[in-house]
Parts: structure tokens; C-alpha cells; sequence
């Protein structure tokens, strides 16, 4: 069998344990009965309307998101992580947030249940890390055959992010407020945006020969000739790994080679890891730059290679979220969403190869600084930008 298949047919298998995953724990159920059972009853903010249609998690009289609109939003967020390598947990936290109206809804519940208010805070983290893990699942399946995908490098980032994945929400898990983990995600992602904004300046171009070389050797072929085929390369032209080494690794794409050290590549995966699992996004944010700006590779291979690392992270972090610390979630309403995250997913890859490298590293920055000033701005000052 192709190593191709192989690859693909591991990817299923993570369908499958994601599959076991969606099974509801009756202790987490029964967590959030007690949450509700212990609130104020009533028709007011931060009261529960007993008598009320079921809404978010099956609470009476709890929010209720549009499912057409989460099908659309899916297929946003799928698309932007498959193309960019990142924001697709940025983006699902938006929606679930903003969008659906979930984070102003647990918002009413901070004074009188606190362990509501939280309990709905790690669901809305835990159900961003779902959207994340299937646009993961796909992408990574799809840039692989495209040829796109640096396999030793997302696997080691992997392997350093596990540990972290169970960890953080051990740590975490009924200790956030809504308030704290929107302030939180608003200054993480600022900082990004600044430090990949840099990267786009002629300076932080500079520092880039290699990566801009083999950047511009694939825009010739699929941006200024024009593509033609199925979006597979030939060996020639995708990544070719050279040399395996526990010191040091080489590919090549495009003709021109690249390294990376897997030790550091393992550290740098679980620093990454460990903060996206504290705000409940996939890590792409933080993947990219380290992809671009440590590793100096270009956008198209990032992508992919983000994507792998941020599939095992999710696996595991969504593992400890729902059978260690007992965090329900909203399966139907999650699995409507996943319809939109997989359509987005498959057109990513396809639309990325015609954007020049520049461009999606600016649509990157573009996102990050908006989300960035809106959130933190939100959570610590109570302010909302339009959209946020």
C-alpha cells in the first residue's frame, strides 16, 4: 500500500476515536444538571426559565443559534483554518462567542451561578476545539496528497503538544471566567498578529531567502502558469524529505531545502499547545508564526503541516476536557456546525494555491489584529468592536 494511504487511512482512524469522543459522559451530564439545578429560577438574565424551550446544552430557556447560520459559519471556519494554516479556532470562538450569543449569555450567569458562568466557558472552548479538529482531520489529508505537508515536522510538533493537550484543561478546566478567557484570547492573538506583521515588512522578508525562493517557484507554476490538474504535484516538487535525524531534518520543496531541529520542534509544540488548549482554539495561530518566522518556511507548505500538529493536539485536549474534567457538550448543535467545516475544508486547499504567499500571510495579519484589539478590549474593558 501507497505511504499516501497509509497517512489517510490514519486520519480515519482519528475520525474514529473523535467519533467514541461525541459520546455524551453521564458524569459531565450530570454536572451540568447540578449546575442548574443550583441557579435562580426565573425569567431574568442569569436566572433559569424552567418552563423554557431547551436551548444551549439542553439548558430551559438557554440560547438557541440558528443551525442554517452554523452550517454557513462552519463552512467560514473551515475554510479560513485550510487556507491559512490558522484562525479556524480563532473564527469558531467568534461564532460561539459573538455570533451565536453564547458568550453574552453566559455572561448573565457570573453573579449569580459562577460555576455556570464557567461550566459554559469550558463548553464554548471545548466546542471551538471540535470545528478545529475535523477542518485539522481534512486538511491534513489533502495537503499531504497536494504534496504540501512537511510530515516529520507536523509530527513532531505533535508528539510535543500531547502532553499539553491533557494538561492545560486538567490545570483550567471551572477556573475561567467568560470575562477572563475573552480578555485572554484577545491579548494572545494581538500579540501574534504583531509578530507575523513584522514578517510581511521588507525586513522580516529579508531574513526569508529560502522561503521566499521556493515561494516564488510555486507561484509560477500554479499562480502566473496556471494549474490545471487535480492540485497533486509530481515528487519532484512537493516535499521531498531528505534526511531523518533526531539532531537534525531536511526536505526540500520546490528544489530549494529547508532543516529543523525535532527537539526543537517538540518543545515548540508543547508551549503552542499548551496555550491554545488554555483559550480553546487549535494552535494554528501560534503554528504559523512559528512555521514562517523559526522554521522560515513558506505559506503553502505551513498550512498543512499546522494542520497535522493541530489535529493530535485537539484529540487530546478534547479527551481531557470531556472525560477528566467532566465538561458537556452540545452534540447536535456541534454536529451541524461540523456540515459547514468540512465543506470549507475541502475548498481551502484549493483556493490557497491561487493566492500569492504575501497575500495570505497579510489576510492572516489583517484577522489577527482585528480579533486581537476587539477581544481584549471586550474582555477587560468591557468594549465590543463591530462583529465582535
Amino acid at each position: 500500500m501507497k505511504q499516501n494511504n497509509w497517512v489517510i487511512l490514519g486520519l480515519v482512524a482519528a475520525v474514529a476515536v473523535m467519533s467514541t469522543v461525541l459520546l455524551a459522559s453521564p458524569a459531565a451530564a450530570d454536572k451540568l444538571q447540578d449546575a442548574i439545578a443550583s441557579t435562580p429560577q426565573g425569567t431574568g438574565p442569569g436566572m433559569i426559565d424552567p418552563k423554557g424551550e431547551p436551548g444551549f446544552l439542553g439548558i430551559p430557556g438557554g440560547a438557541r443559534p440558528f443551525w442554517l447560520l452554523g452550517i454557513v459559519w462552519g463552512i467560514w471556519v473551515g475554510w479560513i483554518f485550510s487556507t491559512v494554516g490558522a484562525f479556524g479556532g480563532i473564527m469558531a470562538g467568534v461564532g460561539h462567542i459573538t455570533v451565536f450569543g453564547l458568550g453574552d449569555y453566559a455572561k448573565t450567569f457570573k453573579k449569580t451561578n459562577p460555576a455556570l458562568n464557567k461550566l459554559l466557558t469550558d463548553s464554548i472552548r471545548m466546542s471551538n476545539q471540535y470545528l478545529v479538529g475535523l477542518s485539522a482531520l481534512i486538511s491534513s489529508a489533502t495537503y499531504y496528497r497536494m504534496g504540501r505537508l512537511v510530515l516529520p515536522l507536523g509530527i513532531c510538533l505533535a508528539v510535543g503538544g500531547i502532553a499539553a493537550g491533557v494538561l492545560i484543561p486538567v490545570l483550567t478546566a471551572g477556573k475561567i471566567q467568560l470575562s477572563q478567557y475573552v480578555g485572554y484570547f484577545g491579548i494572545t492573538v494581538l500579540v501574534i498578529g504583531g509578530f507575523l506583521f513584522y514578517d510581511t515588512t521588507p525586513r522580516g522578508q529579508a531574513s526569508k531567502k529560502a522561503a521566499k525562493e521556493a515561494a516564488a517557484a510555486f507561484e509560477k507554476e500554479h499562480i502566473k502558469k496556471g494549474s490545471t490538474g487535480s492540485g497533486a504535484m509530481s515528487t519532484d516538487m512537493g516535499v521531498r524529505v531528505k534526511q531523518w535525524g533526531l539532531s537534525r531534518t531536511t526536505f526540500t520543496f520546490y528544489g530549494v531545502e529547508f532543516g529543523f531541529s525535532p527537539v526543537l520542534a517538540l518543545i515548540g509544540g508543547f508551549f503552542i499547545n499548551a496555550i491554545s488548549s488554555f483559550i480553546g482554539v487549535g494552535g494554528g495561530f501560534l503554528y504559523v508564526p512559528y512555521l514562517t518566522s523559526v522554521a522560515g518556511l513558506p505559506m503553502y507548505i505551513v498550512a498543512g503541516t499546522s494542520a497535522l500538529a493541530v489535529l493530535v493536539g485537539m484529540i487530546s485536549s478534547i479527551l481531557s476536557y470531556m472525560f477528566v474534567k467532566n465538561v458537556p457538550a452540545d452534540l447536535m448543535f456541534i454536529g451541524i456546525e461540523l456540515v459547514g467545516i468540512a465543506i470549507g475544508s475541502v475548498l481551502g486547499p484549493m483556493t490557497s494555491k491561487k493566492i500569492p504567499d504575501i497575500w495570505l500571510k497579510r489576510l492572516f495579519v489583517v484577522l489577527a489584529l482585528y480579533v486581537g484589539i476587539g477581544y481584549t478590549l471586550r474582555g477587560f474593558f468591557d468594549f465590543s468592536l463591530p462583529g465582535l
